[in-house]
C-alpha cells in the first residue's frame, strides 16, 4: 500500500516554470535598463525612480510570465518548439517595448538626450 500516483500538472499551469524564469529575466533586464535611461536623460530623481522601479518589477514579472503560461498550455501541447520560439520572441519584444516606452518617454523634455534616447542605446535598435 503505498504511494499515490502523482497527477500530471493542470494543463493551464504547465508553463509556470518557464513563465517564472523568463518573466523574472525580463524584469531583471528591463528594470535596470529603464533606470539607466532615466538616469542618463536626467528624468526624475534617484529616490523616486528607485521606488517606482521597485513597484514595477513584480508587475513586469507577472506581465511577462502570463503569456508563457498561456503559450505553453495552449500551443505547447502539440507544438512545443513553436511555443518556446514564440515565447522567446515575445520576451525580447516585451523587454524592448518596456525599455523604449517607460525608459524613453516622448513627453519629457530631455536636454541631455536628443530625441529622448540615451547615449548608450545602440543605434541599430529602434527607439
Amino acid at each position: 500500500m503505498g504511494a499515490v500516483p502523482s497527477t500530471p500538472p493542470s494543463r493551464w499551469f504547465r508553463g509556470t516554470g518557464l513563465g517564472v524564469l523568463f518573466g523574472g529575466l525580463t524584469a531583471v533586464v528591463s528594470t535596470p535598463a529603464i533606470g539607466s535611461a532615466w538616469a542618463a536623460c536626467d528624468i526624475g530623481n534617484g529616490v523616486t525612480n528607485g521606488m517606482t522601479l521597485l513597484f514595477l518589477a513584480p508587475l513586469i514579472w507577472i506581465a511577462a510570465a502570463v503569456p508563457w503560461v498561456i503559450l505553453h498550455s495552449t500551443l505547447g501541447r502539440r507544438h512545443r518548439r513553436t511555443a518556446l520560439t514564440a515565447g522567446l520572441i515575445f520576451t525580447l519584444w516585451f523587454t524592448w517595448f518596456l525599455v523604449t516606452w517607460l525608459g524613453m518617454p516622448d513627453s519629457y523634455p530631455a536636454p541631455l538626450c536628443p530625441g529622448n534616447v540615451p547615449p548608450w542605446w545602440p543605434s541599430f535598435i529602434p527607439a
